[in-house]
């Protein structure tokens, strides 16, 4: 019974890879995707082609008019002429002026408001992935796509389409005026485009993995950056500089090696095409002196050929430089609609909102695993009554926590159900479910604010009265109106600025004016101090009251008036009842344990976690 329980448990976890796999892979075509983002900017972007296309046009304007000046002014002395020609250009130049001014100022708003647009679908997508998401993704990794990746695409949003569509038309109308001075010549010019072709398109996989593994890089050194800072207190502490130099220093190696590899690549593209383009010259020189002595044209062709096929080899060199800019744009995008694809968290079409809770919950044979790893909880049956306080007691990774975690749908159940007042909390709508659940941690987590935002938190449309009642039931109103700027107080990034106890009983504040009618306690006292703890417990059993309440502890005594406590060790309930009806097993697990805990607090000693679970 067992195996077939673990085969079937392989093979989901062999879907969930697949499943991973596939998800990781864009859903549809790029293009009309990043197209998308243009609609809300339609005018914007029309007047932007617009004014490319004037900006292309004016420089046509140049070899046409330079024609007639040296086969016809010069040669009839027309001073006239030729004045209004510089006038006619200066004219031109001045308005081909004021066009690159709005093409790149309001080019680049526009592609400054996709690029928002972009980072505001990531952010409210970000909030919606489940927690599994967040355990195989860094926070760094993350903010890279959220910043360098979609600047780059923000760029590729302006000058794409103007880099394409310029560089398209002047070589277009290059081309057709070129025909008209001779087709010959013009042939044997446009001959070499499809060696550039050719170029192109053998280097462009090479190039595009390359920038690709260039962008992993930074990511990785962003992630290695945010881990390192966010963890500086305690790489001094433990006097660690060194050991955090040498893992930035691989991740910083990493980024040199993908970078230089993606020059390379570029240098090879860029030097083999520019040194086709060079030939342009080469050939308009010797084609053109051959043909003007054999008297196919006149001088002024020749100078007309000279000056457009500048014209042609400037678009063609704009497009060539614009490849690491277009690879590095559609990389970033890519990685951006990676996230946007990520399967957010959803519920079920009939899934209905809470009215009134009373708090009834009960797992019925739930097993549960993380990604591709063992099994952590292994068919728990239990139920807990509404207003019912219920202990959790166990090793470090027994599943305790993991249970807290399956109650708000943090993480879904893969088999069983975890049921509320009698409903599956996957037919109830997540916002419903987490309304109605209270959760204090060991790691509290404040916000870079003031205390009083802090608190907010946990209800933010509740008025200062409201707030003040909050931090007087959580042991703090005293302690807050003994600083200087009371309630505004800043609390710093991740409350830095509190101690362990202070942020502790922030967090059991916001849950006071979150008011829910279920209560997590995921070891909420452990990291503190005798007489902290013993503050915050106080605030902890009026918070319990009248919900039904679980509780994770490590600490036994803070445990006996828990209604029933629960043995949890390898994701098993390994016993079940009132302190009074465990303290009676003689041999059982839990009296053995209290009874050293007791023993090793009067004694000062320490008891190991994994103390007779082993």
């Amino acid at each position: 019974m067992r195996r077939d329980k673990t085969d079937s448990f392989g093979r989901i976890r062999d879907m969930a890879k697949r499943k991973r796999e596939k998800a990781s892979q864009p859903k549809g075509p790029l293009l009309p995707r990043f197209i998308a983002y243009y609609k809300p900017h339609r005018k914007l972007f029309i007047l932007d082609m617009l004014a490319s296309f004037g900006i292309a046009a004016i420089a046509l304007v140049y070899p046409i008019l330079s024609r007639f000046v040296i086969r016809d002014y010069i040669p009839n002395q027309d001073y006239v002429a030729i004045v209004a020609v510089a006038v006619i250009m200066l004219v031109l130049y001045v308005a081909r002026m004021l066009l690159r001014y709005f093409v790149q100022y309001k080019g680049h708003v526009m592609g400054t408001r996709m690029q928002a647009k972009m980072r505001s679908d990531m952010f409210a997508h970000l909030e919606k992935l489940p927690y599994s998401y967040y355990d195989e993704n860094e926070t760094g990794r993350i903010m890279s796509r959220m910043t360098s990746d979609l600047q780059d695409v923000s760029e590729l949003a302006h000058h794409g389409p103007e880099n394409f569509f310029i560089s398209g038309f002047m070589l277009i109308a290059t081309f057709i005026y070129l025909m008209t001075l001779n087709w010959i010549m013009t042939l044997i010019i446009f001959s070499i485009v499809p060696v550039v072709i050719f170029i192109t398109a053998r280097l462009k996989k090479r190039m595009s993995e390359a920038f690709t593994a260039s962008r992993k890089s930074i990511a990785s050194i962003n992630a290695s950056l945010e881990n390192s800072i966010t963890g500086i207190r305690t790489t001094k502490a433990f006097d660690n500089a060194e050991e955090e130099a040498k893992k930035f220093e691989k991740s910083n190696r990493s980024f040199i090696l993908n970078k230089s590899r993606a020059y390379k690549a570029m240098g090879q593209f860029q030097s083999q095409t520019a040194f086709v383009t060079d030939l342009f010259n080469v050939i308009v020189l010797i084609s053109g002196a051959l043909f003007m002595a054999g008297g196919v044209f006149t001088f002024d062709v020749l100078v007309a050929f000279i000056i457009s096929i500048n014209m042609f080899i400037s678009p063609l060199t704009t497009l060539i430089n614009f490849t690491e800019q277009f690879e590095d744009g559609v990389t970033g995008f890519r990685r951006f609609i990676e996230i946007i694809d990520t399967e957010p968290e959803k519920d079920d079409p009939s899934a209905i909102a809470l009215s009134q809770v009373k708090g009834a919950i009960e797992f019925q044979n739930v097993h549960f695993h993380y990604g591709e790893n063992a099994d952590v909880i292994h068919g728990i049956n239990l139920r807990i009554e509404p207003g019912e306080k219920l202990a959790l007691v166990g090793p470090s990774g027994g599943g305790k926590t993991t249970l807290c975690h399956l109650i708000p749908r943090f993480y879904k159940v893969e088999q069983g159900a975890i049921t509320l007042d009698g409903t599956n909390i996957n037919l109830i709508r997540m916002d419903s479910l987490r309304s109605a659940i209270g959760i204090v941690q060991q790691d509290v987590f404040l916000f870079d604010g003031t205390i009083e935002e802090n608190i907010r938190y946990g209800k933010l449309d509740a008025t200062m009265d409201e707030v003040i009642e909050a931090a007087k039931k959580a042991r703090l109103y005293d302690y807050i109106m003994g600083m200087p700027e009371g309630f505004q107080t800043q609390v710093g990034e991740r409350g830095v600025k509190l101690s362990g106890g202070q942020k502790q009983r922030i967090s059991i504040a916001r849950v006071f004016l979150k008011n829910p009618a279920i209560l997590i306690l995921d070891e909420a006292t452990s990291a503190l101090d005798n007489v902290t703890e013993l503050l915050i417990q106080e605030a902890l059993d009026e918070l319990c009251k009248g919900r039904t309440s679980i509780v994770v502890a490590h600490r036994l005594s803070t445990i006996k008036t828990a209604s029933r406590i629960a043995v949890i060790a390898g994701g098993v309930v390994k016993e079940l009842g009132s302190h009074e009806e465990l303290m009676q097993k003689e041999n059982g697990i839990y009296s053995s344990l209290y009874k050293l805990q007791f023993r090793a607090d009067e004694t000062g000693g320490t008891l190991p976690d994994d103390y007779l679970f082993e």
